[in-house]
């Protein structure tokens, strides 16, 4: 049992200001695995005074200095990149091989690209030929609060501090508390890399108390959060009595339009990135709309691909996935299948109740249902586990319709071996981000959605502007020795 009660605030680890304790839950076994402390008002106060205090010193150091201390963040992780996986595996159920091979990697992959872009950053800008004494500064906008997320714990915090700090705000980071180990080890990477005191700080807590009390503290300027589109609405409100900014990075009910011409690798690598981190992702491919002349076929090699997905914990090596985070979890998943039975979709294969060979641990069968009619529940609420709907269309145009008649606008994505079509589908599906056969996003491209997905854009230049401000100056001198 590890115990990790005490939080990192202006350089130190301090115990909490009131005792507050919370077991983290292995969703493997379902057993306790560590107990950190939930903060109260006076840890996110000292948080937020330290990130205040040390801001001017932060913003008003060199970007190229600012770069090479981020930058050791990564000698941190390198030295410790196992143990790094095996508390995402431990707290939040993804298998050891994915931990290490996709969720740990999220940070250096994210800073690295970070750094290529600050390299381009312009912090004081010409306003144009039209202007020739008119500027454009860029600022950091002070101190901002990060709330970050258990499905991907690692890849938000890189998100979201690493830039932060590359930009010269200050921060405090309330991670979830269903994974917060990874974030507490982060915070040990800053304090080793030589991150001064006061710019990156950590409160544990929950979403009703040191997420509302980030959210609505007058020295906060900004509110970062990634989470569920509920939980994005109440931050925005608590949030507009300061005017601060809000950027949200919100739900998904991704779009997979499959065309009679798609490669005869697409099925299988869309049932494959739909069950990926036991589904638990934002950006899931999970309504996959297929073309009637493929339907039948489409639906059979679906299911077989499903049915060769294995089940099992965390800290055993393999490609299989692992449990979903918590009991809460697996039984709104089991709802929502009972539902997709109750309301007439035909379930092909998965179905509710524990796989076969478990009886403890929260994991669930992967779950295909074919025949899926748009304004079905399974349809139009994110599940946020593994469960895919397969639903026909005729034409494009249907395709088009189905797929943008959603709350939700995160990931989009196409398979079609006519690259006109596949142009054209990307500039017509309502999506912040369209991915077209199999291709990933390039290294530093942004991740963010539109509707009520949120409209963050994390990631590469996008990223770090987010926490910057512009502010016009007039009568600036571009031949003035700095």
């Amino acid at each position: 049992m590890l115990i990790k009660r005490e939080f990192y605030i202006n350089g130190q680890w301090v115990a909490p200001a009131k005792a507050r304790d919370c077991q983290v839950i292995n969703p493997s076994n379902e057993e306790p695995c560590a107990i950190i402390s939930l903060g109260d008002q006076a840890d996110t106060d000292a948080a937020v005074a330290a990130a205040k205090a040390a801001l001017p010193g932060w913003s008003a150091t060199p970007p190229a200095e600012r770069a090479r201390l981020v930058a050791k963040i990564l000698d941190q992780y390198e030295a410790r990149v196992q143990e790094f996986a095996e508390v995402i595996a431990l707290e939040m159920g993804a298998p050891i091989d994915f931990a290490l091979s996709d969720q740990a990697p999220c940070l250096p992959w994210h800073t690295k690209n970070f750094l290529k872009a600050f390299e381009k950053v312009e912090w004081v800008r010409p306003l144009g030929p039209q202007a020739p004494e008119s500027a454009v500064a860029m600022e950091p906008i002070g101190v901002v609060g990060l709330i970050t997320p258990w499905n991907w714990p690692v890849n938000q915090v890189a998100l979201k501090a690493i830039p932060a700090m590359l930009a010269g705000c200050t921060c405090v980071l309330k991670p979830s508390e269903e994974a917060p180990l990874d974030a507490m080890m982060f915070a040990e990477f800053c304090h080793d890399a030589g991150i001064p005191p006061g710019v990156f700080n950590l409160v544990n807590g929950d979403g009703a108390g040191v997420g509302s009390q980030l959210s609505t503290h007058p020295d906060v300027q900004m509110i970062s959060f990634t989470g569920s589109t509920r939980a994005g609405k109440a931050i925005s409100k608590a949030a507009a009595e300061t005017l601060k900014r809000v950027v949200l990075e919100l739900g998904g009910k991704g779009a997979n339009l499959v065309f009679a011409d798609a490669d005869d690798k697409a099925v299988e690598r869309s049932v494959r990135r739909m069950m990926e981190n036991t589904g638990q992702s934002c950006n899931a491919p999970s309504r996959m709309l297929v073309e009637r002349s493929v339907y039948d076929q489409t639906v059979a090699k679906a299911v077989e691909v499903a049915e060769t997905i294995k089940v099992g914990p965390a800290m055993e090596h393999g490609s299989h996935i692992g449990p979903v985070v918590n009991k809460r979890q697996w039984d709104q998943i089991q709802g929502y299948i009972q539902k997709g039975i109750d309301e007439g979709a035909r379930l092909v294969t998965g179905g509710p109740g524990l796989p076969e060979g478990f009886n403890r641990g929260f994991y669930v069968k992967p779950t295909i249902f074919a025949d899926v009619k748009p304004g079905m529940t399974i349809e139009r609420e994110e599940i946020f586990g593994p469960v895919l709907s397969i639903i026909p269309f005729e034409t494009e145009a249907e395709a088009v319709t189905i797929a943008n008649d959603t709350p939700y606008g995160l990931t989009n994505y196409v398979q079609s071996g006519d690259p006109a079509r596949s142009n054209r589908l990307a500039r017509q599906l309502q999506a912040g981000m369209i991915e077209m056969n199999g291709k990933s996003r390039g290294a530093g491209s942004f991740f963010g959605g539109v509707k009520q997905s949120g409209r963050a854009r994390e990631g590469g230049i996008w990223g770090i502007e987010e926490f910057l401000e512009p502010k016009g100056i007039a009568g600036w001198s571009f031949t003035a020795a700095e």
